[in-house]
């Protein structure tokens, strides 16, 4: 399948500057990857559909949210792209969160590129997540299973915080195993990208009043 960006940007409200934003990301991530080994090497070959528009169907569920939190940003999808995509509005910030310096380094080269809305921690998130306050919106994609990503997440929902995290095709079976001990609500959105994909939206129940 050939990687076309105008196929993989279609059916987005990009603006030509975000364009060229995500232009420069993808051509340094192809650069640094020839040393780095920053994503799969099999995904560079539809980078556009598998990386880019796979991160910018988040923004579009959360139109409204400024302030994100992306957990195990790795090589900046989906928060990279999300703190290009921020970059237009004024109070847009995404905050990225990878412990790998490795990958810190690349997210931090890109963002000083394209100017970015991010804040990249050099940290493991454990101890990122509590100091955090404000957030709209939590994600994390490819990191860990529903139970576990619910547990580092619980203190960003309980505060209001809507989790957007995509899954693969074990995404049922996910949630079955964090019902049996936790208590949200959740949504099962298609993936725009993956037909066998789906994206979980997150939300903590309110106590009553």
């Amino acid at each position: 399948m050939s990687d076309d960006p105008e196929q993989g940007l279609a059916g987005f409200a990009v603006s030509r500057e975000t364009r060229e934003r995500l232009h420069i990301l993808v051509d340094e991530l192809r650069r640094w990857q020839r040393v780095k080994n920053l994503v799969g090497p099999e995904t560079l070959k539809e980078v556009w559909r598998r990386h880019v528009a796979d991160s910018l169907q988040l923004a579009a569920l959360a139109p409204d949210a400024r302030v994100w939190v992306d957990l195990g940003s790795g090589a900046g999808f989906p928060g990279l792209v999300l703190a290009i995509a921020a970059a237009e509005r004024p109070d847009g910030m995404v905050h990225l969160v990878e412990s790998n310096g490795r990958k810190c380094a690349f997210l931090r080269h890109v963002a000083r590129l394209t100017g970015a809305a991010a804040t990249i921690h050099d940290a493991r998130l454990e101890a990122v997540v509590p100091g955090l306050a404000g957030v709209d919106v939590v994600t994390a994609r490819a990191l860990a299973p529903l139970p576990q990503l619910l547990a580092w997440t619980e203190p960003l929902l309980k505060n209001g915080a809507i989790g957007l995290f995509p899954k693969g095709q074990d995404a049922a079976a996910e949630l079955t195993d964090a019902r049996k001990s936790l208590r949200f609500d959740a949504e099962t959105l298609a993936s725009r990208t993956d037909p066998r994909a789906a994206i979980l939206r997150i939300r903590w129940p309110r106590d009553p009043a």
